[in-house]
């Protein structure tokens, strides 16, 4: 008995292992990179349609009101006639996406 189960255990189908591993990568492209790049395409459509009066949230905590936009860079008004020069990059729409961006 022993030797039927070694002999059935050699003989595996040769195309199972890559099959598996194109289905592997499969799942990790449906499950973690593409929702990732969706994340990232939406965060940076936000950043684009930046305009004065918008307000916003820096990387750093700040909440404040954009009062003038540049092309790598904006003006926020963080308190009255208190403005900070803040990067575009540092910009979110709500306190959640600063969390997926410390990830």
């Amino acid at each position: 008995m022993n030797t039927i189960f070694l002999q059935a255990s050699q003989q595996q189908n040769p195309y199972m292992t890559p099959i598996f591993l194109v289905l592997l990568i499969v799942v990790f492209y449906f499950f973690m990179i593409r929702p990732q790049m969706k994340r990232q395409k939406e965060m940076r459509k936000f950043r684009e349609g930046l305009q004065k009066g918008d307000k916003v949230i820096t990387a750093g905590g700040i909440y404040g009101k954009i009062v003038e936009v540049q092309d790598n860079y904006l003006f926020v008004e963080i308190d009255t006639n208190v403005k900070i020069k803040v990067d575009k990059g540092s910009v979110v729409a709500s306190p959640e996406d600063i969390q997926q961006q410390q990830k």
